[in-house]
């Protein structure tokens, strides 16, 4: 079992959604994240006052899946996130050790789905 966390631009998510639907992945939870990478943020000017902001608006999904789930997902994303500019986002896959739903007790590939 694997975890997916991809940081996408906002923008982005509905085209995401529909890729990982049509690789029939429709489990994700999506949260609203801040950072910064190699767009650096940018100049903005408030009042007459210039002002950096370098914490960009991103989308964080997190993703569980099996093994057999990995690269679907990942190329999903990829498919509904690229751009091919800087800020298309960043993926990365962690070792799941264990997954429990709480509803039913199950444990592990059949907590998941």
């Amino acid at each position: 079992m694997k975890l997916i966390i991809a940081y996408i631009q906002p923008e982005k998510l509905s085209e995401v959604k529909q890729a990982l639907f049509a690789a029939e992945i429709r489990k994700m939870s999506v949260t609203t994240a801040l950072g910064c990478g190699q767009q650096m943020g940018y100049h903005e000017s408030y009042r007459g006052a210039d002002i950096e902001v370098n914490l960009l608006k991103k989308t964080r999904i997190e993703i569980a899946v099996s093994d057999e789930f990995v690269k679907p997902t990942i190329d999903a994303i990829i498919t509904g996130a690229k751009t091919g500019e800087i800020g298309d986002g960043k993926i990365l896959v962690l070792d799941l050790q264990d997954a429990i739903r709480i509803r039913t007790g199950e444990t592990g590939q059949d907590a998941i789905g």
